[in-house]
């Protein structure tokens, strides 16, 4: 888990140049150099030094109204991550087969520092669009099946830290695990390697099912509208993660 404790050596500048882009991205419009440096709560002449930076190093762009907004470095550094995760072969277009088959959203994950990552997707027009489970993005994985797939692959010492690394596990509905024990309790009653279900944890009227890809820290899964997921999906689930080992 990582450690929230600021260190000592911590550069002011740089912290505060990321404190500019994260004011930014969360922005529902672009933004003038002074509600930046109030929202970051830094002088004029700070902010301006950092968005000219910013803009300069290509992370930031400047609009001719004078307004800023991210610019394509961010993009070009997002994939950049992205790609440092080296999914499995073909995983792509595995995931792309099991979106055809079944109609719903695909999708491939692992954890990364006791979060879950999605690195890919695959859209289909039977599963909802969940803002939280799109590529590039971290959720916790109490809640969400690719989460609970594997944290089942995990030995008993390394699943804890990862349940009580959050402190309070986040609510997501009124039916997501309350604590780790909730979580270990559900997932002593199944076996490694098995395709994972969660019905309205995440979201509610959604569910979701998971596997782990045999021999990795990969796991890929479904989405679905309701709070069934069909066993003939599952099933093809759980195929593909079995081509995904062969890869």
């Amino acid at each position: 888990m990582t450690d929230d404790a600021q260190p000592s050596d911590l550069i002011r500048s740089v912290s505060r140049a990321l404190r500019v882009l994260e004011e930014v991205s969360r922005a529902e419009r672009p933004l003038p150099v002074k509600v930046i440096a109030r929202r970051c709560g830094l002088n004029l002449s700070t902010s301006y030094h950092l968005v000219r930076t910013l803009c300069y190093e290509g992370y930031l762009h400047r609009r001719p109204d004078g307004d800023y907004l991210l610019g394509s470095k961010v993009a070009e550094r997002f994939h950049d991550m992205l790609d440092a995760f080296e999914r499995p072969p073909h995983a792509g277009a595995v995931l792309r087969h099991l979106s055809a088959v079944t109609g719903h959203t695909a999708y491939l994950a692992q954890l990364a520092d006791g979060r879950l990552l999605v690195v890919d997707v695959a859209e289909g027009p039977r599963s909802p669009w969940l803002e939280d489970l799109q590529a590039g993005l971290e959720t916790a994985p109490h809640a969400t099946a690719l989460g609970k797939a594997l944290l089942l692959a995990l030995p008993a010492r390394d699943r804890r830290e990862v349940l009580t690394g959050y402190g309070r596990l986040p609510r997501f509905t009124s039916v997501t695990p309350a604590s780790p024990e909730d979580v270990e309790e559900e997932l002593a009653r199944l076996r490694p390697g098995q395709v994972v279900e969660e019905h309205g944890q995440f979201r509610q009227q959604v569910a979701c099912a998971g596997a782990v890809v045999p021999g990795t820290h990969w796991a890929i899964g479904v989405s679905t509208r309701g709070l069934t997921v069909p066993p003939q999906v599952a099933a093809l689930l759980a195929e593909a993660a079995r081509d995904l080992e062969g890869t």
